[in-house]
């Protein structure tokens, strides 16, 4: 059974608390803490539905199983990490702190744009994008962006999954949304240019 505790907490949402994995610092260990049952039981089919497609994993974290915690089953992913060792940061971060760090905003653009690509090449269906369930990894030849929370459809009939068509009108409706979330929460000049970019 695998200890978790504060020492071991990377990060923390509305149901779920994110930590590092006890025996393996390149993985996390994501445990209900608060009514999330339904969201994991989603997230985790969805999951291995993707597994089964055999996807690249450039834009998402893979996923591993069920491990036994003291807090409960826990789902083990990937934890993303910059080049450096450091746990990435939120895409949430970096646009709180965009003022202080513009020359980001080319960045920051291109790794968007290669995520959206990326999800309408693979049909990766997410629920809500939200800057909070995305990642930027700092790397040596760029910067990557994954979205580590909210994966999966909850259509009933889910034939965006499925059929290319459907999946990349879902794809960029939900992307235009999240566009103008980030106009709407923010009126930061820099923010205006990413969304014109992207």
């Amino acid at each position: 059974m695998l200890e978790l505790s504060a020492a071991t907490l990377v990060g923390k949402g509305l149901h779920r608390e994110v930590h590092v994995h006890p025996d393996d610092d390149s993985k996390c260990v994501k445990v209900v803490v608060l009514r999330g049952e339904e969201e994991t039981r989603r997230e985790q089919a969805y999951y291995r539905f993707l597994q089964r497609r055999n996807i690249d994993w450039i834009s998402l974290p893979q996923f591993y199983g069920n491990e036994e915690t003291n807090m409960g089953p826990g789902a083990v992913f990937d934890l993303i990490r910059d080049d450096d060792g450091q746990v990435s940061k939120t895409l949430a971060f970096y646009l709180d702190n965009l003022s202080s760090t513009p020359e980001l905003v080319e960045s920051i653009s291109q790794a968007l744009i290669k995520l959206k690509r990326d999800l309408l090449e693979q049909n990766i269906i997410t629920m809500t994008l939200k800057p909070k369930n995305m990642v930027l990894q700092l790397r040596n030849d760029g910067m990557r962006c994954l979205i580590i929370d909210n994966i999966g459809n909850s259509d009933i009939v889910p034939i965006s999954s499925y059929v290319r068509f459907f999946g990349r009108k879902k794809i960029e409706r939900k992307w235009g949304k999240f566009k103008q979330s980030l106009k709407r929460d923010d009126s930061q000049q820099q923010i205006e240019v990413i969304c014109k970019r992207i």
